[in-house]
Formats: structure tokens, C-alpha cells, sequence
């Protein structure tokens, strides 16, 4: 992309996340849903080409791996979703083919009262 390919940032500076942009992922306030994990999975075939796999509870294995989505941008800043009405929750549940039981786990700590 070579956004960024003048700050020559060593792994600590990476790690602490000190390049330009943001990677807010799958689980995290900006994305709380974990199951969309699994589309990117399918997607991109992770377990075949890289050997990652999702447990039932979607988190990675082997531990240490990680997966986002890379916005390279400057101005671009972390944010959270805020809490989610029960029609809300009816709506993500029926565009997502998910049962509303299933949607209220993964979803739980974004629904209002």
C-alpha cells in the first residue's frame, strides 16, 4: 500500500500500535459481534492458507494470533458502538439469519437496560 512507509517503526512501536491508522476487530467495542469471525474465515479460507482456527466461543488459536480491519488512514479513530434496543437486536438477528437467542449471547453487553 505504502501508506506509512516513511515511519520505519520497529516490532515494540508496532505492537504498541504507534503507525498511523487503526485495526478494530471482530469482538472488540467497534465490532462486538465474534461471529463475524467466521465470515472472514470462510472468506479467506484463514485455517487452510495460515492454519489459524476459531474455537466454538470464536477466539483464535494458537493464542497468539490476531486478525482486524486495517484502516490506514490518519484522521482514522477507534470508536465503540453504544447500547442497542431490543429492535435493534430483532433486525441484526433477522438480516444475519441468526436465532434472536443467539444474537442476545454474542451481543448481551450492547443491549439497553
Amino acid at each position: 500500500m505504502g501508506f506509512g512507509i516513511g515511519e520505519n517503526l520497529g516490532v515494540e512501536e508496532l505492537i504498541d500500535e504507534r503507525y498511523r491508522g487503526i485495526r478494530p476487530a471482530a469482538g472488540y467495542p467497534a465490532c462486538p459481534d465474534h461471529t463475524e469471525k467466521a465470515t472472514l474465515w470462510d472468506l479467506l479460507d484463514v485455517k487452510a492458507k495460515v492454519g489459524i482456527e476459531l474455537t466454538t466461543s470464536y477466539a483464535m488459536f494458537p493464542g497468539s494470533s490476531v486478525s482486524g480491519l486495517y484502516f490506514f488512514n490518519e484522521p482514522a479513530r477507534y470508536f465503540g458502538v453504544g447500547k442497542i434496543g431490543r429492535d435493534q437486536l430483532e433486525a441484526y438477528a433477522a438480516r444475519k439469519g441468526m436465532e434472536l437467542e443467539l444474537a442476545e449471547r454474542w451481543l448481551g453487553p450492547n443491549l439497553e437496560g
